[in-house]
């Protein structure tokens, strides 16, 4: 035997580390929304200490990613190029490292650093798809993402509450981040639902209550109408597991009617408090009255923070709308690129043979969309540029095996001659 040995050993070889890699990346995706806080609060650091402390930890994972790819990698992984999505993904990485050169950003550093980051999430999935084969490494992602987010939402209770009673710390955390954290890992738990990927009705309940209690209007609202979408339009769903979602919906409600009632009280009494539909609006104003003043490259990357006037006692690090944030950082390059990233994953998931998937894709992407109205991210988008590598990959790989099915064999069952083939392909 050589030593190199043969396709199937390497493969064997491959997909247990690719997979565990997976599942520790994930679910640092989801964790790290908690790190400075933990590390301000137990370990008494400064805030700067807890950012830097994550941002260590990001750069990390990605060496040892990196180290565990060389000579593992299949060549085959380059075809994410051919996606048009994952196309835009690199083009929107580009253009957001070429506008630091002329970023409005109170600190240049601070935004290079910032890039790299996020350019390190999208390369740690990229290496880690070419490892192994696609449907393992993405689920392991959202298995790891949905386990951090799950333990994001203990600790959440764990925490005393804020003066407007809902979940997260004044000063460090916002109620907004762990509610779209938890919408957003309740994606994949029905995605692996639905593939029958392990028992994730704990999951589900943890993420689905703290969704609701983190009072995080914009999260669930947004979750709310793309599971609306999704419950009227996937055939799939049995009538009476619809029923038995839509009434425990109303029960979980019911049962939070007390804290509900007292938010809503301190919420019409906020006035223009950021947090209130009035405030948004004036945020909106000001950024987009500065927007227009660059309105073909924008002020760059991460030129928000610190740059911005304040708001009273709040500081905006974002828009708190997507398609101004995008507007303000690099003008109508921007707005081109927004719609070229979501209309591209659109007309991929229209293409989506299986009309349950299909359905399922688009009302994530509803979410997405709905979310990105009022809220969204200082450097990512709503859609984070790593999911949409992942999700584009996966879509691709389902595909490809579905047109490889034999005629009459309607279950998928491959036959010896084609099995080693389909698999090789999607490495």
């Amino acid at each position: 035997m050589s030593m190199r040995g043969s396709p199937t050993e390497k493969q064997r070889i491959r997909i247990p580390a690719a997979t565990g890699l997976s599942v520790l990346v994930g679910s640092f995706f989801s964790f790290r929304v908690f790190i400075m806080l933990l590390s301000v609060r137990l370990l008494g650091t400064s805030e700067q200490a807890g950012v830097e402390i994550s941002l260590a930890l990001n750069f990390l994972l990605l060496a040892l990613v990196a180290f565990q790819t060389i000579g593992a990698a299949d060549p085959e992984g380059a075809r994410v190029l051919r996606l048009t999505s994952a196309r835009w993904v690199f083009i929107f990485l580009c253009i957001s490292c070429m506008s630091l050169f002329w970023s409005a950003t109170a600190s240049m550093p601070a935004a290079i650093v910032y890039w790299c980051a996020m350019a390190a999430d999208v390369g740690m999935v990229v290496l880690l798809l070419r490892m192994g084969p696609v449907k393992e490494v993405a689920t392991s992602l959202m298995k790891g993402y949905v386990v951090g987010a799950c333990v994001v939402a203990i600790i959440a209770w764990l925490l005393p509450a804020q003066s407007d009673l809902r979940l997260g710390d004044e000063e460090l955390l916002g109620p907004n981040q762990i509610g779209y954290l938890c919408a957003f890992a309740l994606f994949f738990v029905q995605y692996l639902m639905r593939e029958k990927l392990g028992k994730w009705v704990p999951a589900t309940f943890i993420l689905a209550v703290t969704l609701l209690r983190s009072l995080s209007k914009t999260s669930i609202v947004a979750f709310l109408i793309a599971e609306s979408f999704l419950l009227m339009k996937d055939r799939s769903i049995r009538r009476r597991t619809k029923v038995m979602l839509i009434f425990a919906g109303i029960a979980t409600v019911a049962a939070f009617s007390g804290l509900l009632t007292s938010y809503f009280d301190i919420y019409t009494n906020a006035g223009n408090s950021p947090e209130t539909l009035t405030g948004r609006i004036g945020i909106w104003t000001v950024i987009l009255s500065e927007a227009v003043q660059q309105p073909w490259i924008g002020h760059g990357f991460h030129a928000v923070w610190n740059v911005i006037p304040p708001f009273g006692d709040f500081e905006a690090r974002h828009a708190h709308n997507e398609l101004i944030q995008q507007f303000y950082a690099y003008g109508i390059v921007g707005v081109c690129m927004l719609g070229g990233l979501y209309g591209s994953f659109y007309a991929q998931v229209r293409r989506v043979s299986s009309p349950s998937m299909r359905t399922f894709w688009l009302s994530l992407l509803l979410f997405v969309l709905v979310r990105g109205l009022t809220d969204t991210e200082p450097f990512d988008l709503s859609f984070p540029l790593w999911a949409i590598v992942m999700i584009s990959m996966l879509i691709e790989n389902s595909q490809a095996l579905r047109d490889a099915q034999p005629a009459g064999n309607p279950r998928g069952q491959f036959t010896r001659a084609t099995t080693p083939q389909v698999l090789a392909s999607n490495l």
